[in-house]
């Protein structure tokens, strides 16, 4: 069983029926325990970066999601469960998050309509297993105020392995998906990204089928 993670912070329906209509078992949940019983987590969400970590701290579930990030079992965060990973965000003033990522959350430079709404394309070079299948350039469903800023070269190994980058460009280029080690994350939405974005989950699925 998938648990997605519900700390309130959007609709987690559509990936929750994203992952039936692949025939996968995944549930929405807010109990710690299940988290921790799971075979994999997803922590999607849209919202404020500060509001989602004080709803985790509230819930009680920062510390199941923690130990999910630990390597052992295939995590994946999308939209703000994957900004929630960086080491901060400058969001309505520096708030900390889950420092999984070394990195920063930024709002997107003046010059472009903000937010980023709608469909852009993604480079990810075959280099992250999420995209198996996926052709480069393969464009994706997003929507977001703030963007990512690794401080991690591609493909530097950090304490947890290299840190594979897919990207985007929106006024500014930005790590739209990153895989290190069984942690992946993409900024924007599969579960709104039609074909390719059932094929990116339908990955995930197969990733979390040979860790069980």
């Amino acid at each position: 069983m998938i648990a997605i993670v519900d700390y309130g912070r959007g609709n987690l329906g559509s990936v929750e029926k994203a992952f039936a209509r692949l025939g996968v078992p995944a549930t929405v949940t807010q109990d710690p325990r299940a988290v921790d019983d799971a075979a994999a987590v997803v922590l999607p969400g849209d919202g404020a970066f500060h509001d989602a970590m004080a709803n985790l701290q509230t819930l009680g579930l920062l510390a199941p999601l923690r130990r999910a990030l630990d390597g052992t079992r295939p995590f994946l965060g999308i939209c703000l469960g994957y900004q929630l990973l960086f080491t901060s965000s400058e969001e309505f003033g520096e708030g900390h998050g889950l420092d999984v990522i070394p990195g920063v959350v930024r709002r997107f430079p003046t010059g472009r309509k903000v937010p980023h709404m709608g469909w852009n394309s993604v480079e990810h070079g075959g280099r992250l297993r999420l995209f198996e299948g996926v052709p480069d350039g393969a464009r994706f469903y997003f929507v977001h105020s703030y963007y990512p800023e690794t401080r991690t070269a591609d493909g530097a190994t950090t304490g947890a392995g290299p840190l594979k980058h897919a990207w985007c460009d929106y006024g500014v280029r930005f790590a739209a998906a990153v895989e290190l080690g069984r942690v992946h994350a993409t900024q924007f939405h599969p579960e709104k990204s039609q074909g390719w974005g059932l094929r990116l989950l339908e990955n995930f699925a197969a990733i979390v089928k040979e860790s069980a």
